[in-house]
């Protein structure tokens, strides 16, 4: 099995085969967890950072070995339960990178000072690492949210409480409350006001709608009496069946015409690269207030926005 599965699936799906097969018959089970991002999996099968195979019988093992041998990668042979917790704990550790840099963002922003530069001299450490220490609004997709909801589960079935996990839950759900707080105070009372928001998906390279937390902002936004305007490259089609009352626009200028505020909530790569001498004079005002950290605070300053980030100090226009 290759997707993320409680530990002792393996020995259950062994169980459930021996019962439903001819008595004697020869078989193998083998845990060989996938580790793809979405909007990267050919990448990933080809060039993974690691092949994680878990088996009991030396037969098995060589066997895929032979499957996995034109991959160059580094070959991890354990048992299956090791296979399943090491899929597990990889995608928790990767969560709670995540909730942690944000979890510094929020102690930036009391401070003074600035995330970006603090997770830049944190990712130069080899030891940590540059990746997953964006700060922003949160992860969301199939994968984090369900996946450390389910470590947490499996923690509990042995009788551990998983509280750093159950942290960086909370601390996510948290950065996206946080966020809405940080709209409410850029644009006054919501009711009435025109909100344009660029990004839906959970993240950029995918339609994936999946607690993207695009969801619970603009559905906290309706619920304050704001109007929405959204824009995303290759979401709206799954973004339609999810959101009610929503204009769905052709572009990040149409999602600026005439709003209060314009939101960043997914660090898509057109988003980089925006008009904003045209978005200026398309908005009604000018705020923009990012999520994901995408603009640098010199360039909004610049153009004479109100500019609120994740962690870093806020940029009031004249």
């Amino acid at each position: 099995h290759k997707s993320t599965v409680p530990v002792e699936t393996g020995e259950k799906v062994k169980e459930i085969i021996r019962r439903n097969i001819n008595k004697g018959a020869d078989f193998d089970v083998v845990s060989n967890p996938e580790f793809l991002r979405e909007g990267s999996a050919i990448k990933d099968t080809l060039e993974p950072d690691r092949i994680v195979i878990g088996a009991e019988s030396e037969k098995a093992i060589e066997a895929m070995k032979r499957l996995y041998g034109p991959i160059k990668a580094p070959l991890i042979v354990t048992d299956i339960k090791s296979a399943e917790m090491i899929k597990h704990a990889s995608n928790a550790f990767l969560a709670t990178k995540i909730s942690f840099i944000n979890s510094v963002a929020r102690i930036c922003e009391l401070s003074g000072a600035d995330v970006e530069k603090v997770a830049e001299g944190m990712g130069y450490d080899k030891r940590i690492g540059k990746a997953f220490l964006n700060a922003g609004i949160g992860f969301g997709g199939s994968c984090f949210p369900k996946d450390s909801q389910a470590f947490i589960k499996i923690a509990e079935k042995y009788g551990y409480d998983y509280q750093l996990l159950k942290a960086t839950n909370e601390i996510n759900g948290e950065q996206k409350k946080d966020f809405v707080d940080k709209i409410k105070k850029a644009v006054g009372n919501a009711n009435g006001k025109t909100i344009g928001v660029l990004g839906l998906s959970f993240k950029p390279n995918t339609d994936d709608m999946r607690f993207a937390p695009s969801v619970y902002i603009i559905n906290e936004l309706q619920k304050l009496g704001a109007e929405i305007k959204a824009y995303d490259p290759v979401a709206m089609e799954k973004a339609k069946d999810i959101f009610k009352n929503v204009e769905f626009c052709n572009d990040a200028y149409e999602a600026s015409k005439g709003a209060d505020a314009l939101l960043i909530l997914t660090e898509w790569n057109e988003f980089k690269e925006l008009d904003f001498k045209k978005i200026k004079s398309l908005l009604k005002a000018p705020i923009v207030i990012d999520g994901r950290n995408i603009y640098s605070l010199d360039e909004m300053q610049k153009y004479g926005f109100t500019y609120v980030s994740i962690g870093r100090k806020p940029i009031l226009a004249d």
